[in-house]
């Protein structure tokens, strides 16, 4: 039914769509929906504790047998920058004040984990089909370990050059994040978020650099998007946004009423929330502190500060502090279950690409 089998073959799925693996929104729920409508169904690691995600494997196993992606992201955790920190909470006091918060309150910790050894024994442990990354790839020990699993190995690159080091450094598949793509950007090797490239003009370059598979991600939210990404030259799309707009997705109903809104046509790369940055939906924080600040702690400091802030402001009604994760095709997207939006982007999908097909033959 797919003109090109590779990654539908290398990761045993049915349909080549991956549901990204977005931390925070999806949970085993969702997982499993899109396994069983044919998809990957992905698991992010990044913001669960190890018991966790042990319990959330738990139930994915025991509601499919289909193949799954389990998520990690490779950082480094930065050292504590006491001076920046300082300024970051300056540059919030107002805030602080204007919402009846002590502006020198004590904060929560933000952090994200990143892959470690108790968690690669994790995949030991489960061995999923399926081991993707975010941020590069673990030190070489680790992936070797990973890989000895039998594990295919996935990771996200937003230039050729990364999509190059990749597949140089073990990646059975390289995911191409176009800069339309919702949440944090998975740059490992660039920091300049001026120059990121677009997903239709990255999937060629890096198709035609690289002889493993392509999965295109950004922008991606209907049939129209999949059938123009496979001409481009990818095997696969990852999708996350149109994933967002499901039941299945845990976000707050201030996200959902936001994703829902004419805003979702407004969004910008940002650092305010975690110190990395990430494309989400503009709210009062971003446009007043300018979406890029370099006040902002590095990643994953940032949210520490702004903690207090989002629950106060959301206890009002307001997401003026809050990460309104999203892509700019966000008004794209439709509401239906996971498992209902798997089948009908393929089922769509396979209807044009078999209408082009028909249209060539005539012609």
């Amino acid at each position: 039914m797919w003109p090109d089998r590779r990654i539908p073959d290398l990761l045993g799925i049915e349909h080549p769509i991956i549901q990204a693996p977005m931390a925070g929104p999806v949970f085993s729920d969702m997982v499993i929906a899109a396994c069983e409508a044919g998809a990957l169904g992905s698991l992010p690691c990044a913001t669960i504790d190890e018991s966790r995600i042990r319990a959330e494997i738990g139930i994915v196993r025991q509601a499919t047998d289909r193949p799954f992606n389990v998520n990690f992201f490779c950082h480094t955790p930065p050292a504590f920058d006491a001076a920046r920190e300082a300024r970051w909470r300056e540059r919030l006091r107002p805030y602080y004040v204007e919402l009846g918060l002590d502006p020198d309150m004590d904060v929560p910790v933000s952090n994200r984990t990143p892959f470690d050894d108790a968690l690669c024994a994790l995949v030991e442990e489960f061995r999923p089909k399926v081991v993707s990354f975010h941020f590069g790839l673990p030190e070489t020990a680790l992936l070797e370990r990973v890989k000895a699993t039998g594990a295919a190995v996935l990771s996200s690159a937003t230039t050729v050059e990364e999509a190059v080091w990749l597949e140089d450094h073990g990646c059975d598949a390289v995911i191409a994040q176009g800069a339309e793509a919702g949440g944090h950007r998975g740059n490992f090797l660039t920091h300049d978020m001026a120059t990121q490239i677009g997903t239709f003009a990255l999937v060629p370059q890096v198709a035609d650099a690289v002889k493993v598979p392509v999965i295109a991600a950004g922008g991606i939210t209907d049939a129209r998007g999949i059938v123009a990404a496979l001409a481009l030259g990818a095997a696969a799309v990852q999708i996350g946004t149109a994933y967002l707009y499901t039941p299945e997705a845990r976000i707050a109903a201030l996200h959902r009423a936001a994703l829902r809104s004419g805003r979702a046509g407004e969004t910008a790369l940002t650092n305010v929330f975690t110190g990395r940055p990430a494309r989400g939906i503009l709210n009062r924080v971003m446009r007043e502190t300018g979406p890029l600040s370099d006040d902002a702690p590095a990643f994953p400091l940032a949210g520490g500060a702004l903690a207090p802030l989002r629950a106060a402001s959301e206890k009002a009604g307001s997401d003026g502090f809050m990460s309104l994760w999203a892509g700019q095709a966000a008004r794209l997207s439709r509401e239906m279950g996971a498992a209902e939006l798997t089948r009908t982007l393929a089922a769509e999908a396979m209807a044009r690409l078999a209408g082009l097909a028909g249209a060539r033959r005539d012609g």
